[in-house]
């Protein structure tokens, strides 16, 4: 049986804040920060907080709906935030906010927030176990319980899409009012 390590930490303990001035070499033509450098960022600050969590290096095993809600101008600074919201036996899903903020107004600007699933892995590359978490709040259980049905969907998701089980039929009224064309006779 694989061992199970009893330790748990509190989320407190491993939760990270970054801010960064954004700059022109960050950014396209029309002076908007790239998403790709965006996501660098966050998978920066996702593997250091699960790093700190699990002490150890980890890897990022998936990336959960990255959305970009506003975009972030050169000159703002942005701050991302990482939180362990649920942790597996090797893996954790790691919950980061990005915040831009106009230096000269002080408005701030929701961004972006995305979950990351991360694995500890020890100097071998093998998967090893992480501490648990101690839920302390209502917040810190809605994102536990968040996670559990994510994966749960997740799972579903890709079961039902099977190369082998996909049925053409099921999913034709889909596609009445989209933008597209069927056109099987060339399979």
């Amino acid at each position: 049986m694989a061992e199970i390590k009893k330790d748990f930490k509190q989320i407190s303990e491993s939760q990270i804040t970054i801010t960064e001035l954004m700059l022109p070499s960050h950014s396209n033509f029309s002076g908007k920060i790239h998403g790709g450098h965006i996501l660098n960022l966050m998978d920066q600050i996702a593997f250091a907080c699960a790093s700190k969590h699990s002490s150890n290096y980890c890897v990022t095993a998936s990336v959960n709906k990255v959305d970009f809600l506003n975009p972030i101008e050169v000159g703002e600074l942005l701050t991302m935030k990482a939180s362990i919201n649920f942790t597996g036996r090797t893996s954790m899903v790691v919950g980061v906010r990005v915040i831009s903020e106009n230096i000269r107004t002080g408005e701030t600007k929701h961004c972006n927030s995305s979950y990351f699933t991360m694995v500890a892995k020890d100097d071998n590359g093998k998967s090893v176990p992480v501490p648990g978490i101690i839920l302390t709040t209502k917040k810190e259980i809605r994102r536990f319980a968040r996670s559990i049905i994510r994966q749960q969907e997740g799972r579903n998701r890709t079961s039902r899409f099977n190369t082998k089980t996909f049925k053409i039929d099921d999913y034709l009224p889909l596609f009445e009012n989209s933008n597209s064309k069927i056109d099987l006779k060339n399979t």
